[in-house]
């Protein structure tokens, strides 16, 4: 992907943004800062709601100006490439911030494209919307992404984008004991592959 290419030679600050039901400090959350830390520094924040105590998350708007402040905060004290990486809403809302700020890329960790998981509230319009570089990292059994319209939705998009799929993976992309059981693996290694992925798509070069 040619417009990440300068990349490759500069530090790459990540800004991690959570998902609506799990802050900053969660397990996964803390799993995912894990996984990107071998490709550039990571910087957690929360929004407003969850660091005031509340369970609600705050209207789209709101959402958007804490972002945005967390990325001019971000800004101060890292000159280099950015990419705003976000589970789940977090991701959502990082798209929206894409299309008001300047940043080499979004990264969507469980893309929350049907509301409330129905597939005939898909919320596409800031994904048709985007000129940024973007990549999805959906689990194939994620109720909340039908793999068959995203790929819908991927074909619409302008925006240079990717997709890797995490087989067996549920929205916070974790498979089953079972299903790690079948392969012979743990969910160690399938964070690893979701790290490779990204540094692929950071790094193509």
């Amino acid at each position: 992907m040619d417009e990440l290419t300068p990349m490759a030679d500069r530090d790459i600050a990540f800004l991690l943004a959570p998902g609506a039901g799990a802050p900053s400090t969660h397990p996964r959350m803390q799993a995912f800062a894990r996984l990107l830390e071998p490709i550039g520094s990571v910087h957690p924040f929360d929004y407003s709601y969850a660091l005031e105590g509340r369970k609600s998350p705050d209207r789209l708007p709101k959402l958007i100006e804490t972002h945005r402040a967390a990325l001019a905060f971000l800004r101060q004290k890292h000159d280099g490439p950015i990419i705003l990486v976000g589970k789940s809403m977090g991701g959502r809302v990082g798209c929206h911030v894409a299309l008001v700020e300047r940043i080499a890329a979004v990264i969507c960790l469980g893309y929350p494209l049907c509301g409330g998981g129905d597939p005939a509230k898909l919320r596409d319009e800031v994904l048709l919307s985007l000129s940024t570089p973007i990549l999805f990292v959906q689990g194939s059994r994620d109720r909340l992404c039908p793999l068959d319209l995203l790929e819908g939705v991927r074909r619409r998009m302008t925006a240079p984008n990717s997709l890797y799929v995490v087989e067996g993976g549920d929205h916070s992309l974790l498979l089953s004991k079972a299903a790690l059981k079948a392969r012979g693996i743990d969910q160690a290694d399938v964070d690893h592959d979701i790290g490779k992925a990204i540094a692929a798509f950071v790094r193509p070069n």
